[in-house]
């Protein structure tokens, strides 16, 4: 799969991070890892755009299905998204084990590349209420951290054909959030400014990929340029 265009408008004029129906026809465990083509926000699936301020909504706005606050996304970031059939090996039942599947691959890869502490968070949806508008500012289910601060984020969509893990870490924290939500909590700021590539001293992202597709693997394996 080549570059294609983000799909369809469910909500408003808010389109459709994916081509979800798309995904639901692949018989492949598929791992992508995916390139916009420029920044943009992306609201969980059941956020309202009226968590965005005037900025916020201005910029390139799409949703994805899937829980979990709004996130800033970029070119530079590196987002790594895993389809998993239902009758694949990998495919769990319980909702929270199959996000942390995902984590603990993370971690695994994490380790390799002499980053530690990790930890995976094990619970349920964690952090105050008033944080969780942005994705990066409380703890879910499979989430990464480094000694406790979140480096990758993980959300999860499922429907009777398989899972869409998807996860992400960043090439910079998500700071630049704060500008384009509508009434940003005062400790938003702090709770942003968690790990990323360069805070990490990850200086060759293809190498974490390839030691994350041979973990976790076999995949059939995709770059997906998104078109925004």
């Amino acid at each position: 799969m080549g570059a294609v265009p983000a799909a369809r408008v469910v909500s408003g004029e808010i389109e459709e991070l994916y081509d979800y129906e798309v995904l639901r026809q692949l018989s492949d465990a598929t791992m992508f890892v995916v390139h916009p083509s420029a920044p943009l926000l992306v609201l969980g699936g059941n956020q309202s755009e009226d968590v965005l301020s005037a900025r916020g909504r201005a910029g390139m706005l799409r949703r994805r299905r899937g829980g979990g606050g709004v996130v800033a996304l970029a070119p530079e970031d590196l987002w790594i998204d895993f389809w998993i059939p239902r009758d694949d090996p990998r495919w769990r039942d319980d909702v929270r084990v199959a996000s942390m599947l995902a984590g603990d691959w993370w971690a695994a890869a994490l380790n390799d590349c002499g980053i530690s502490p990790t930890s995976v968070h094990g619970g349920g949806v964690e952090g105050e209420v008033n944080l969780r508008v942005a994705c990066f500012a409380g703890r879910g289910p499979g989430e990464v951290f480094v000694d406790d601060v979140k480096a990758v984020g993980v959300t999860q969509w499922r429907v009777r054909e398989g899972m869409f893990l998807s996860t992400v870490l960043r090439a910079s924290d998500s700071v630049e959030l704060i500008a384009q939500l509508a009434s940003p909590a005062p400790e938003l700021e702090s709770a942003l400014r968690h790990h990323h590539l360069t805070s990490l001293g990850l200086d060759d992202p293809e190498g974490l990929v390839t030691d994350l597709r041979d973990r976790s693997g076999p995949w059939r394996f995709r770059r997906l340029g998104l078109l925004i």
